[in-house]
């Protein structure tokens, strides 16, 4: 549905919400009354990655933070503060980092195209790219892209990991899962990096895997 102007943002919304009510009567009391998702979702702002829609989960299901990328650093308290309310305030089941391929942010750090302020936020990705370069530099250059797509996302699930918020969680005994995902543009298909953490049990050998996988599914 395209939008010419402001104002049919307004239109939409109030076709949106009478459909709603019509096909399920009461769901908008039943929002208002409480908030228990099982999911929070770490994603990446690009507009064409919208988390609800692509899980097929409803308003309330899947809380959300999103930036440029998908990173995750321990000095973004922006991040941090929402990853902690899910884990400790809504207990959350499930934490999934979801990068996309196609991704603005990876391709900047990954060619060193400027783009103006946000190429301080980038320099995190650029820092994955190097952290790997050299595995990187033996693929197809055609490829490059979505592994560095898929290498992002990795290392942000382990950034998230040894956040004080999961840490604290996991040590005094709270299921929380983590997940690393890539999302197609061009099929809307979620591809699961094969990396999930419940504790601190077995990380490194996990994330090696991870990794290991990304590089052999290209070669």
């Amino acid at each position: 549905m395209s939008t010419d102007s402001i104002d049919d943002l307004f239109v939409h919304n109030r076709a949106w919400a009478a459909q709603m009510q019509r096909d399920r009567p009461g769901f908008f009391t039943q929002l208002m009354a409480q908030q228990k998702p099982k999911y929070m979702w770490v994603g990446c702002s690009d507009s064409r990655v919208p988390a609800n829609q692509i899980t097929g989960l409803d308003p309330g299901e899947v809380f959300v933070h999103r930036n440029v990328a998908n990173v995750v650093v321990p000095t973004d308290l922006n991040c941090l503060s929402t990853i902690q309310y899910a884990v400790d305030q809504l207990h959350v089941e499930h934490l999934m980092v979801v990068g996309h391929y196609g991704c603005g942010g990876v391709l900047a750090a990954l060619e060193d195209i400027r783009v103006g302020l946000a190429d301080n936020w980038i320099r995190h990705v650029k820092d994955v790219r190097d952290r790997h370069r050299a595995l990187i530099a033996a693929i197809d250059p055609a490829k490059r892209h979505d592994v560095l797509c898929e290498l992002n996302v990795i290392e942000q699930v382990i950034n998230v990991a040894y956040t004080t918020v999961m840490q604290d969680a996991w040590a005094r005994g709270q299921k929380v899962h983590l997940h690393g995902w890539c999302y197609g543009l061009s099929d809307g298909l979620i591809n699961n990096l094969h990396i999930t953490l419940d504790g601190n049990q077995g990380i490194d050998t996990l994330y090696r895997a991870a990794v290991d996988g990304v590089i052999a599914a290209r070669r």
